[in-house]
């Protein structure tokens, strides 16, 4: 029998993780969540990964067709922002922060630490998430050298250095 859902949150509180916001473009319409289930898959092509809740609306925008998505990986000075998306409400989301797009018309964060801008390759459920799998058509890290915003055991962190 497998572990209880608060074990098991409990358990992975420990492992940090880097924060990012993950932005939608579906159609006409935008939106963006805070999101630290982020990975990288592969190099050729190169495909990253984000884990979303079923329950959240990022999960139906992603679910169109032709529905894409940027990963803005915020740098440790960016923390504002990390709450914006994750607190504020939709129409409040994009009002910090200097947003442009790239190649798929997704919202990137021009301050970000990097971003990358992907289509969606594949999609896979996964319990209580969907795995979404994206080409990465376009990236840049616009500030080089300086250190990512972390959260670790249900707060945010700094990077400590030499």
């Amino acid at each position: 029998m497998p572990i209880s859902a608060e074990a098991f949150r409990d358990a992975l509180r420990h492992v940090p993780a880097g924060v990012t916001v993950v932005t939608i473009r579906a159609g006409e319409l935008t939106h963006g969540l805070t999101v630290s289930a982020f990975v990288s898959v592969s190099p050729e092509p190169p495909l990253v990964a984000v884990m979303i809740d079923h329950v959240h609306r990022a999960h139906d925008l992603l679910s169109q067709p032709g529905s894409t998505f940027a990963v803005n990986v915020l740098a440790q000075d960016q923390r504002e922002i990390s709450d914006q998306f994750a607190w504020e409400p939709d129409e409040r989301r994009f009002s910090r922060g200097t947003w442009t797009t790239a190649v798929t018309g997704a919202p990137v964060l021009a301050t970000a630490l990097a971003w990358l801008d992907c289509r969606v390759h594949s999609r896979h459920e996964a319990g209580t998430h969907e795995l979404y799998i994206g080409e990465v058509l376009a990236s840049e890290v616009p500030r080089p050298g300086e250190l990512p915003l972390i959260y670790w055991n249900r707060d945010y962190r700094r990077l400590a250095t030499g």
